[in-house]
């Protein structure tokens, strides 16, 4: 990964170029406006933004006295901008680009800010003109995320060295981490940074829902690597099911990714209730020497227990706390084993959450003393023994959904979900941001510091 190229242009060059290249927004979601906004602070003249027609007048007092020039429809944005981004939710990708794509300005760039490139660049050839550029991106973070030091990918898939530059200029105010990959590449690392994190996570979330337990209240769900996994489950169920829909189910690579785990899940779980402990010790030995094994001289990713503590959503004392078996934990990298797959090879590709999970799979499996006690409590813990049968059947659940490409009954198991915690999705999401900016500082020094912790108490 790389800084943003500014290339060899002059100041006076650059000023030219800001007040008369066209920059154009599809899509005014969440992150359409993130970059809308940012690209006008960064001093972008001519910035073009639309949604749909219905959403018109809104965005126009949005917007009122800010600079961005709100249009009606995607056929004007198209026609006048050099730059062009389509930010639309993956499962309508080819219906928008079907639409306003024929009205593409001659020589414009168009790139597409799904989570999946599969479908974005498959609608790209199919219905834009021949004479456009294609050279799409994807910030790897959320829209209530610093851009600054989080990846950026950018596709280089129809570009030319001078648009690619250009390109690289105008994403370079992001301050994000450059990564050039082909989307194949995109789509085969995102599936497991992304498709299989969000899995598990949602997951845990079921389980929860299922037993009717909020997880800070319970001692076997409290403490530092915990506090990660709440957190970071409410941090996806506050957010919009579509965006996760559309990385599991679109995603071509995710779907043998997604299957592996809840397989995994499952044979972990057969081995803990039959109590064989030799079988199960020694294929939990294996995956994490294949997974860590050769880590070399790399720093962990995680900070210490204790730090982990303070983002805490409940209030259990240490001394009143339970044994977990970390099923999840084991199940993941036993799939990464299974598949032989580096999660450390991704890391061009890591979004907050990836880096969690992956710091908390390597702090479990690096701790001798945590992942003992993680195993007994896997094998002789009775009471946890129904959380993780839970946990076994939401992970197939969201596996069989994933496998059928069924987008409706994703959204009514996410939504369904997501209601069970929604009174406690305000302090969460405090919570959670201070977490990722801490995460962040951890593996990118060049950051910000980070929030001090607030401790948020039922």
């Amino acid at each position: 990964m790389s800084n943003s190229n500014k290339s060899n242009i002059t100041q006076e060059e650059t000023i030219v170029e800001m007040e008369s290249i066209q920059l154009g927004i599809i899509g005014m979601g969440d992150m359409g406006k993130l970059y809308a906004r940012t690209l006008s602070a960064a001093g972008w003249k001519n910035v073009n933004v639309c949604d749909m027609p219905n959403k018109y007048e809104a965005l126009r007092e949005e917007f009122a006295g800010t600079g961005i020039r709100v249009m009606k429809d995607g056929h004007l944005v198209s026609r006048q901008s050099d730059w062009i981004l389509y930010s639309v939710p993956a499962e309508f990708i080819d219906s928008v680009v079907a639409t306003y794509g024929p009205s593409t300005k001659i020589g414009a760039i168009v790139a597409g800010q799904t989570s999946v490139k599969a479908p974005e660049i498959a609608a790209f050839e199919k219905h834009l003109p021949e004479d456009v550029y294609i050279i799409t991106c994807h910030s790897m973070h959320g829209p209530t995320v610093s851009s600054k030091g989080q990846p950026l990918v950018i596709i280089n898939h129809k570009g030319t060295a001078e648009t690619l530059a250009l390109v690289e200029r105008i994403l370079s105010c992001f301050e994000s981490e450059i990564a050039h990959l082909s989307y194949k590449e995109h789509d085969r690392i995102t599936a497991d940074t992304q498709a299989v994190t969000h899995m598990a996570f949602l997951s845990m979330g079921t389980t929860w829902k299922h037993q009717d337990s909020f997880p800070w209240f319970d001692p076997t769900y409290t403490g530092g690597i915990e506090n990660v996994k709440v957190n970071m489950t409410m941090r996806i169920l506050s957010n919009k099911w579509h965006v996760y829909a559309g990385l599991a189910i679109l995603n071509p690579s995710a779907k043998a990714q997604v299957k592996q785990y809840s397989l995994s899940v499952a044979a972990l779980f057969k081995l803990m209730i039959q109590e064989k402990e030799a079988e199960f010790v020694a294929r939990i030995r294996a995956a994490g020497e294949f997974v860590f094994g050769n880590r070399g001289d790399r720093e962990q990713i995680l900070l210490s227990d204790n730090l982990l503590d303070q983002y805490s959503l409940g209030s259990v004392p240490k001394d009143k706390r339970k044994p977990n078996s970390h099923l999840s934990l084991l199940a993941m990298v036993d799939c990464w084993y299974q598949l032989k797959m580096n999660p450390y090879s991704h890391m061009v590709c890591q979004t907050p959450l990836f880096r969690f999970w992956l710091g908390i799979s390597e702090y479990l499996f690096l701790n001798e003393d945590f992942l003992q006690d993680a195993m007994q409590a896997a094998l002789y813990e009775k009471e946890i023994r129904e959380d993780d049968m839970e946990f076994m059947m939401s992970a197939r659940g969201w596996q069989e959904c994933i496998a059928l490409g069924n987008m409706e009954g994703y959204r009514v198991r996410f939504e369904d979900t997501a209601q069970f915690f929604k009174s406690r999705f305000g302090e969460a999401a405090v919570i959670g941001k201070q977490m990722i900016e801490m995460i962040t500082r951890k593996t990118n020094p060049s950051t910000t510091a980070p929030t001090v912790p607030t401790t948020v108490t039922p």
